[in-house]
């Protein structure tokens, strides 16, 4: 019988978890046909767009939504402005849909699109996207917080003296002093406990306080020297658990097992807390049938008082009926949510309850929309009346925002001290308001100042006044009204700002700010002074023109001073002074040179670095101050590397005289990339840029001074490399190799070394590069390809065919069509002829 009692007992209590269980609770659709869109911050339409993207949901699906929930047409309108709104805000430009269609569609089509896409969404999203637009019953996060607090009992606490032992609790009994023991005694199911030597005592139902008292005596009655040299100390140790049914109106309703120390709130919280349309208020608890206490949870949620909360019994009930009464608060206050008002209790109540307005908040009067027994009605309650006004059932209150404007405002801008807002005080003008404003700047411009003024259908008006005029005349000065904005502009705004420039052998050149009786001496000072070698006598200074004639072709298009300065800028007289756009160039001595250096590598006695002594210098004196050439030397592959803009005496972005290099290069780049693990071995590119001079260094050294001896560059390199004795082949050929030199052998001869040509070869084409750095191609006699010499070192390269144009056999068509097409006209006119 005891097992089957236990059966039905878990039975019954799995079933209650199943039923009660969060994890398992559908939460119904939220009604939306009272929701007021603009009682709502932009936060949580935030929150309401950022739930539906969670779920891949679009506007126009939202709104869809919002229809299938009853929200009235007008207010999903609004709904929809919102949300445009607070994209065009956050600069969210992405495209979730447009609910357009969706307002604009027929009945019909709404119905249709609202089962579909509303209730189908609804059903597949378990969290419900309209969560944080639902109001929020006040105190119901705190049982529904998972963070919330537990009210757990605090066991670590000394026993409370009224606590009602009862079957299960263990007494901890000490007897220290002239007589010594240590009993820890569980309270028997009959609730006796059994003292050693001394017997049973009835403890159950009494408070510790009594059950202490009663074990003294008896102790005292047993030869315990109680009070007279012995102490008794007793202490709960494990605490009993008792069984409470909690009831009515509540998340979870069942009977819980709890600690003997645990109170009301302990045991509501266990349960879920009271349901949506359980009472907060008006929770009773039971003992014995009878009601002990009503616990109302807003003294605790308010004022934090925990007077009610009770020490719960084994067996107690706790009761939470439906509520009486539901209002609304929205808007700005501190804690917008629904209410439970007493019967006593009067708007400014709810008002404290939602913890005052917010600094926002138009306290003046509060919309009230009232519920009768037909329809609903919208009123206004007045500050005066929040005190007297007692709340109806399923009153929505409505705290506006102040708006945002100024009542007494004007701003004023640009060349005062003080420029901003400032209190439009009774006849304040033009004047006063400057002042306010510190006064006018050194840099005001005092000839004309404005006044942007609101015309009474808030469009703007522009008034001009002169600023000197009404500083110094009252007949001038002009009464400000609410919103003006003054501005009083600065000289230096009304054209372009003020630069001189510096350019040559100076430190730092570049552009400066202008100032009045600015002379050249103090510009070069701000320049960071001359460079070296810079010259003091001849600096020019260009200004610009504003009277050219335009009609002549001889007009100056700039005037041109040369002056002098001191050359330690030191003060002196000088009367000339720079104008705004003035250019200060600063030239070189005459004969300043800086060192100009070149390298010599490779096979000479003196490899190294050699500073040019003079301008004529030339390759073959730079031989012979390196000590001339070693035996092993390779005279005919010497060669000479110099920068282009040395070679051409141009800027190197205008080389265009190179194009066969560089396109060389390129294809050197191509068949790297697609040789790589020959060229890695095989092929060193760096040799072959387009900065090498092709010189003939056996001619220049058999004859110095000839044409062909070139005359030295700063940073010109002079490489001598030794006897070469490889050919490399590249582009397309079948196998690019490097190949050794054999005297006679001919162009075609390394070709074949390298596998032949390959199909795409542009024979005609190929071309030898010679260790000197010149390049020699392809010659044409008759129907025969001349190709050039081939030397030790020498590379050669085939080119590729270019790609066809169009279709080939198309082209021949064409041209046969068109040839056919003449025949036959030539033939008709001889006919014609005859």
């Amino acid at each position: 019988m005891n097992k089957l009692k236990i059966c039905l007992a878990l039975l019954g209590v799995m079933v209650c978890f199943f039923t009660h269980s969060p994890a398992t609770a559908q939460t119904l659709p939220q009604n939306l046909s009272n929701l007021n869109v603009d009682s709502y911050s932009d936060e949580q339409i935030r929150q309401l767009l950022q739930n539906s993207q969670s779920q891949g949901i679009t506007d126009g699906q939202l709104i869809q939504i919002a229809e299938s929930r009853n929200m009235p047409p007008a207010e999903a309108q609004r709904l929809q402005a919102r949300i445009n709104e607070i994209r065009k805000k956050d600069g969210n430009t992405a495209n979730y849909g447009d609910a357009s269609d969706s307002l604009a569609s027929n009945g019909q089509r709404r119905q249709q699109n609202n089962a579909q896409s509303g209730d189908t969404l609804t059903r597949q999203n378990r969290i419900d996207i309209f969560r944080d637009l639902q109001p929020k019953i006040f105190g119901a996060s705190l049982f529904r917080n998972a963070r919330a607090n537990t009210f757990q009992p605090n066991l670590k606490l000394a026993t409370p003296i009224n606590y009602i032992v009862g079957p299960g609790d263990k007494l901890i009994i000490n007897v220290y002093g002239n007589s010594i023991a240590n009993w820890a005694l569980t309270v028997s199911p009959e609730g006796n406990i059994n003292i050693p030597g001394v017997g049973i005592l009835n403890v159950a139902g009494k408070t510790i306080e009594h059950a202490t008292a009663l074990i003294k005596n008896r102790l005292a009655a047993n030869r315990y020297a109680v009070g007279n040299g012995t102490n008794v100390q007793v202490s709960l140790g494990d605490i009993r658990s008792i069984s409470i049914r909690v009831q009515g109106e509540l998340v979870r309703p069942g009977t819980y097992t709890l600690s003997s120390l645990s109170t009301a709130f302990e045991a509501l919280y266990a349960a879920g807390g009271p349901s949506d349309i359980g009472s907060f208020r008006k929770i009773e608890i039971i003992r014995d049938n009878k009601v002990i206490r009503k616990l109302d949870l807003y003294d605790y949620l308010v004022h934090g008082n925990h007077k009610d909360d009770i020490v719960l019994h084994d067996q107690d009930e706790i009761h939470v009926p439906p509520y009486t009464m539901h209002v609304e608060l929205r808007g700005e206050v501190k804690v917008p949510a629904i209410f439970e008002p007493l019967p006593n209790e009067k708007l400014q109540d709810i008002i404290d309850y939602a913890g005052g307005f917010t600094d926002q908040a138009y306290t003046a009067r509060v919309k009230i929309i009232q519920t009768s027994d037909r329809q609903r009605r919208i009123a206004d309650i007045f500050e005066k009346d929040y005190a007297t006004y007692s709340p109806r059932r399923g009153d929505v209150y409505t705290v506006d925002r102040i708006l945002n404007r100024f009542e007494n405002r004007v701003v004023i801008t640009g060349a005062v001290f003080r420029p901003g807002e400032f209190e439009l005080q009774q006849g304040l003008t033009v004047s006063q308001l400057i002042k306010n404003a510190g006064g006018l700047k050194e840099d005001a411009f005092t000839g004309r100042g404005s006044i942007s003024r609101l015309n009474p259908d808030n469009t703007t008006q522009q008034l001009s006044f002169n600023v000197q005029d009404a500083m110094t005349s009252s007949s001038a000065d002009i009464i400000l009204q609410r919103e003006d904005v003054v501005s009083i502009t600065s000289v230096f705004d009304l054209h372009d700002k003020y630069k001189v420039t510096i350019k040559g052998q100076i430190r730092r050149p570049g552009d400066f700010d202008y100032a009045d009786s600015m002379k050249v001496a103090d510009l070069i000072i701000k320049a960071g002074g001359f460079s070296e070698g810079a010259s003091s006598k001849r600096i020019e200074v260009s200004r610009r023109v504003f009277d050219s004639d335009p009609g002549q072709k001889d007009t100056k298009v700039a005037q041109v001073f040369s002056i002098n300065v001191d050359a330690n800028l030191k003060f002196e007289n000088v009367n000339f002074s720079l104008k705004p756009f003035d250019i200060v160039s600063v030239y070189s001595l005459p004969g300043y040179e800086t060192q100009k250096v070149v390298r010599v590598e490779g096979e000479v006695i003196f490899p190294g670095y050699y500073t040019i002594e003079e301008k004529n210098e030339k390759i073959s004196d730079l031989v012979r101050r390196a000590g001339g050439l070693t035996q092993s030397a390779d005279i005919e592959g010497g060669s000479l590397k110099r920068d282009n803009a040395a070679v051409l005496g141009v800027d190197k972005t205008k080389l265009d005289t190179l194009t066969l290099r560089r396109e060389r290069t390129e294809r050197l780049r191509r068949l790297q990339r697609s040789y790589k693990d020959t060229l890695n071995n095989s092929l060193d590119t760096s040799q072959f840029r387009n900065n090498y001079v092709g010189i003939d260094l056996k001619k220049i050294l058999a004859h110095p001074g000839s044409g062909d001896d070139l005359i030295l560059e700063n940073g010109d390199l002079l490489r001598i490399p030794k006897e070469q004795q490889t050919v490399r082949v590249n582009g397309e050929v079948l196998y690019p190799s490097a190949i050794v030199y054999s005297k006679g052998k001919s162009f075609r001869g390394y070709v074949l070394n390298a596998g032949g040509f390959s199909p795409s070869a542009l024979k005609r084409g190929a071309y030898v590069v010679y260790p000197n750095g010149t390049v020699k191609g392809t010659t044409k006699f008759l129907f025969f390809n001349s190709h050039p010499k081939v030397k030790p070192g020498s590379e050669i390269y085939v080119p590729k065919k270019p790609e066809p144009k169009g279709n080939a056999v198309q082209d021949i068509l064409a041209y046969t069509t068109g040839l056919a097409s003449l025949g036959a006209i030539i033939l008709g006119i001889l006919s014609l002829k005859k």
